[in-house]
């Protein structure tokens, strides 16, 4: 049960310390060099690796090598192309890049899009992705179950059949999904639902909100989304990062005082122009407070020209200036919020140029799927300098210590002219991290 009146104390404390962090630090400066030691401190642990024999002894003199494969912490983008491009070498090379370097992908539940015609969905197309991914051991997550951004033409007038029809597919999705996608944004943007844009474009949707409320609607959904799948982790998600935003969140509370939501997503498009580490800092610390993950849902960092929108047919390319740029950018903003213990997801926004929101040049690689410098950039951070891996041999009690960054490991152990013993392991925080492997 969430104490609000704690909650508010806590916030208040909070709120004085980051803004005395804020005035020693204007620029972020002290952010940033202190941004390898909090990512040593919060995205490592350390283990100890047992070698014994069939008896239990231990065995000295054991080769060992640790091998990483797979992060703790959430690398994505969304994934809307899958299946969608004009040809198969297109095709391949958007899927392999994709796997080469993330292990987490959001799927599109547009409600629009997903259910055309009343009970004719594209849930097969989803479950091939999610069944794709799943076997590369990429992680997936639906967005969103609720938005009004836009509506299904067939909707009815009647705010009580939306209401109920809206109800409906969130427990649906959540069902229908369960184990193949496990994670879901389960309310859109709902601070500012009822702007002009979302009444022109929803207006049925938008009005059921209106009658329900601002915040029971979503509170609602979150239920029908945790009825649907109790095991779900449930995102509320919104581009607005201001303390109007914190409020919503605060009201998201069921019963009892209980919250409804697991994990708080940000918004992070910067198409004119890119955050500074000390407004990072700020969003992160505004957000943190709630004792719940963050994951930054939707990032995006452009390789040419930096503006909101281009004019409508006027050509939006990427540029080598711009895409060192985008490479730099992409660096900074992932360390730092990697370096913040209360982040545990960043997911891009799109991963190719190529149908990419606003057809800006926002993608990791280019229209024909060859890499750009982030792209690369981001490998050397994700699969290079937080990746671990190490050559270690037992000590005379059998036992080595190591220390890697979280996630899940292979150990490959030789001792004795004996053949190779692989086994699993997993590196967790605050975990003992004890592994044993024994050699028959």
């Amino acid at each position: 049960m969430v104490d609000l009146r704690l909650m508010a104390v806590t916030a208040m404390a909070a709120g004085m310390l980051a803004g005395a962090a804020i005035a020693a630090d204007p620029n972020g400066d002290e952010l940033w060099a202190g941004a390898a030691a909090r990512i040593e401190r919060h995205r490592k642990a350390d283990a100890t690796v047992v070698v014994l024999d069939a008896a239990g002894r231990p065995v000295p003199d054991a080769a060992i090598r640790v091998e990483q494969t797979r992060h703790a912490f959430l690398f994505g983008c969304n994934i809307f192309l899958w299946g969608h491009l004009p040809d198969d070498r297109l095709e391949q090379a958007y899927r392999g890049r994709f796997a080469e370097l993330l292990n987490y992908a959001t799927l599109p539940f547009y409600w629009w899009m997903y259910e055309p015609a009343p009970g004719k969905t594209i849930a097969e197309h989803d479950r091939a992705v999610a069944a794709w991914c799943q076997k590369q051991g990429i992680a997936t997550k639906g967005h969103p179950l609720m938005w009004n951004y836009a509506e299904p033409a067939w909707l009815p007038a009647a705010p009580e059949e939306v209401h109920r029809l809206q109800l409906a597919r969130v427990e649906d999705c959540a069902t229908r999904f369960r184990g193949l996608i496990d994670r879901w944004d389960v309310v859109n943007e709902a601070t500012q639902f009822d702007r002009e844009e979302c009444a022109k474009q929803a207006p049925k949707l938008t009005a059921t909100w209106k009658q329900y409320g601002q915040a029971a609607m979503p509170r609602e959904c979150f239920l029908a989304a945790r009825r649907g799948n109790p095991a779900a982790v449930l995102v509320i998600n919104d581009y607005r990062t201001d303390p109007a935003y914190a409020r919503l969140i605060e009201q998201l509370v069921a019963a009892g005082g209980k919250r409804v939501y697991d994990v708080i997503g940000i918004q992070s498009h910067m198409h004119a122009s890119v955050w500074p580490n000390r407004q990072i800092w700020e969003v992160c610390e505004r957000f943190a407070r709630f004792g719940v993950p963050l994951h930054f849902t939707e990032t995006t960092i452009l390789s040419g020209n930096r503006v909101w929108d281009q004019p409508r047919g006027s050509p939006w390319p990427s540029t080598p200036e711009g895409e060192a740029f985008q490479a730099r950018e992409v660096e900074r903003f992932y360390t730092m919020l990697f370096s913040h213990p209360a982040v545990e997801a960043i997911t891009w926004w799109d991963f190719s140029d190529r149908g990419a929101w606003k057809a800006a040049p926002a993608g990791l690689v280019r229209k024909d799927m060859t890499p750009k410098p982030a792209y690369d950039a981001l490998k050397r951070l994700v699969k290079g300098a937080w990746w671990s891996t190490a050559q270690v041999r037992s000590g005379p009690d059998g036992t080595v210590g190591f220390r890697g960054f979280l996630g899940e490991y292979r150990l490959t152990v030789r001792a004795g002219g004996k053949p190779a013993v692989v086994a699993a392991a997993t590196l967790a925080k605050d975990k003992p991290n004890r592994w044993t492997v024994k050699i028959e």
